[in-house]
């Protein structure tokens, strides 16, 4: 867990590099530029999250023991937060996905960031990553 802990602290230390709120958005925009597309046949009904006013399509395979996500949206400051979820949760182990307190998330200070339907959509995404890791522990 140290080392997803240390993954929140890095994206922290970054956006705290941004004086103002609106720097902090064109950052994770820009982190959504780097988000790998998804590929077409993935996007469809049964893989988009809930609760996201965007569209995001999430998916998981497990590979050996750890669970590697793909998503995909069709909104600039969603592909960001997405990036900054899969580059915490990609890679881990499906029980270390479930015993991960999403507290920690709030260290991101996100809620100062982005709107209210977006941290809805935030906590979505990060249901379904839960449910993935439970259906493959």
């Amino acid at each position: 867990m140290k080392m997803v802990e240390n993954k929140i602290d890095e994206i922290k230390d970054d956006l705290e590099l941004f004086d103002d709120d609106l720097q902090k958005y064109e950052y994770i925009i820009d982190l959504g530029k780097s988000l790998e597309p998804l590929e077409e046949k993935h996007k469809k009904d049964e893989n988009l999250v809930q609760g996201c006013t965007s569209k995001v399509w999430l998916i998981c395979e497990k590979k050996d023991d750890i669970l590697v996500f793909k998503a995909d949206s069709n909104a600039a400051i969603v592909k960001g937060l997405v990036k900054i979820l899969l580059s915490i949760f990609s890679g881990m182990k499906a029980q270390e996905i479930i015993d991960f307190d999403t507290q920690v998330l709030q260290k991101l200070n996100l809620q100062e960031i982005i709107t209210p339907n977006r941290q809805s959509g935030v906590q979505g995404m990060i249901k379904r990553i839960k449910e993935y890791a439970n259906a493959f522990a």
